[in-house]
């Protein structure tokens, strides 16, 4: 096993909580430290966006049908931001506010930033190949370079670049050497917050893994160090293409160097001071540096197309999309149609790759199931590995859904609490879950850099039960914090092979009266 491997097992075991003790935190809230939920670039040219408030969008029901792809203006842009990365509200409490986005994160922390690398179609953008910031507070553009490249030659009309990138620094702030575990969710939260603002423009996505992270860092600009007080490090680039029925590119014969060659060597703007001080957490770097190494490609495939019955539009259900503090357990029964609907919806791939991730459910009040443990297997070839690892008693029943399987009736009403650090809402929802990922084999075989991409998984997967739930009228709350190994022993794990990596719950939440909500952006 190399130093990067060994890295990711001792970090992955280091911050596991336990019942005898959570993983190492600072212990209290240095509010004197709170870091800005909120990039921006100073000195570079800002260019405001419309806003799209008023735009009709498709139903979302409808989101995995063919849709008519929008041409690539900065309207569009505009809308495909806005309902991806940008504010759907302001939250005001006690004398507190703060912004609810469009994607989920971790305590609300926010450690993702976005890029933009268009081509020289967009005359009220730049007349140039261009990078840019996305800055969410504002709904603006910074205009961070601009040159000249002949990439544009080699993708469809009217394709574009998105980066994504992760300030640590927000998240360990709160919540420590566990950190890196939000982060990384929270850029899965991004990813699938992307994926779906663009299919309500008719447009696809596709990462790109053929880069290395170097790369990545310096179509960002990123490893221009002088430009930044807290350390910032690019996570992915993913290509936007229209919906057309020609086949898509091949990403791996795409030549990328005409861009990264002619980027310029400095980029305008001075990045803002998030702290004023800031802990030093040596752990956080070493599994940062660990899963910057070039990956191994895996297999692609195709995406599902998910049956949802009639729904209001997509923008309202982006827009509508909250974390649940507390469940209502006695409204939060759910009929077997919407709990397979629910399931369905992340049954498939979401991310054009086999799935790693399946979803252990307790289950406490959906109609016509008997409460206890299940499980859905998102990955047919993992089946039998599952079968011999978990215990010998278990049933595994095939139900009316197809891939999911009962494996005990016990209760664990209690349990579901309890292993989720004692929360009620896993407990009083309609039903929760552990996102098991097939885990040492898949370190193994594709490399450290493959440990943040299981939680890429896991956190895509968890923006969409939210939006899903959402949909119906439901609620949805993302639990980082859970007892790993707890989780492991109530399914009979005794080894790495498997290992859950995010909690989720679903069911009908209280709503606060008493916090007030305004609109995201008054102009």
């Amino acid at each position: 096993m190399n130093k990067n491997l060994q890295t990711v097992f001792h970090y992955h075991e280091t911050t596991k909580h336990s019942q005898q003790r959570y993983a190492r935190s600072l212990g209290y809230m240095d509010w004197a430290s709170q870091p800005d939920p909120f990039r921006n670039y100073e000195g570079a040219a800002s260019i405001e966006l419309p806003l799209s408030d008023t735009n009709a969008t498709i139903p979302y029901s409808l989101l995995d049908e063919d849709v008519p792809a929008a041409p690539l203006l900065k309207e569009s842009l505009a809308q495909f931001l806005q309902f991806s990365m940008g504010i759907a509200a302001w939250k005001e409490s006690g004398g507190s506010k703060w912004a609810v986005r469009c994607n989920a994160s971790s305590g609300n922390l926010h450690p993702s930033e976005t890029y933009l690398v268009l081509p020289p179609l967009l005359k009220d953008v730049s007349e140039k190949s261009s990078v840019l910031h996305y800055a969410p507070k504002e709904h603006r553009l910074e205009l961070l370079a601009e040159f000249e490249s002949s990439l544009w030659k080699e993708l469809p009309a009217n394709s574009f670049l998105v980066g994504l990138s992760s300030i640590s620094w927000r998240e360990v702030w709160k919540y420590g050497e566990r950190a890196f575990r939000y982060v990384n969710l929270d850029a899965g939260h991004a990813w699938q917050s992307l994926v779906v603002s663009a299919k309500m423009l008719g447009w696809n996505i596709s990462r790109v893994d053929t880069l290395s992270n170097a790369d990545l860092n310096k179509i960002m600009g990123l490893n221009q160090k002088s430009r930044f007080h807290e350390e910032e490090i690019a996570d992915m680039l993913l290509l936007v293409t229209p919906n057309t029925k020609e086949e898509s590119s091949d990403l791996s014969k795409i030549d990328f160097s005409s861009l990264i060659e002619n980027l310029p060597l400095f980029y305008k703007g001075i990045a803002n001071e998030l702290s004023s001080s800031m802990q030093e957490w040596e752990i956080i770097e070493q599994i940062e540096n660990a899963t910057s190494v070039d990956e191994k490609t895996k297999k692609h495939i195709s995406p599902l197309k998910v049956k949802r019955e009639p729904t209001q539009e997509s923008k309202e259900v982006v827009l509508k999309r909250r974390s649940i503090h507390v469940m209502d357990k006695e409204e939060s029964f759910i009929t077997q149609e919407q709990f397979h609907t629910l399931l369905e919806s992340v049954n498939g791939s979401l991310h054009g790759q086999e799935n790693a991730a399946h979803l252990t459910l307790f289950v406490n009040r959906v109609e016509d199931y008997e409460s206890g443990l299940y499980i859905l297997i998102r990955n047919k070839e993992h089946k039998k590995a599952l079968q011999e690892a978990m215990l010998p008693n278990f049933l595994w029943k095939e139900m009316p859904l197809q891939n999911l399987y009962l494996l005990d009736t016990s209760s664990y009403l209690e349990f579901s609490k309890g292993v989720s650090c004692g929360q009620d809402i896993a407990r009083d929802s309609a039903f929760s879950l552990g996102m098991l990922t097939h885990f040492s084999e898949e370190l193994q075989t594709h490399g450290a850099h493959r440990y943040k991409e299981l939680y890429w998984e896991c956190g895509m997967v968890g923006q969409e039960l939210y939006l899903e739930a959402t949909s119906m009228g439901l609620s949805g709350t993302g639990i980082g914090c859970f007892l790993d190994d707890m989780m492991h022993d109530v399914l009979g794990l005794r080894d790495n092979k498997f290992q859950v990596l995010y909690h989720f719950t679903l069911g009908r939440g209280y709503v606060d009266s008493r916090i007030q909500t305004e609109c995201a952006y008054q102009r």
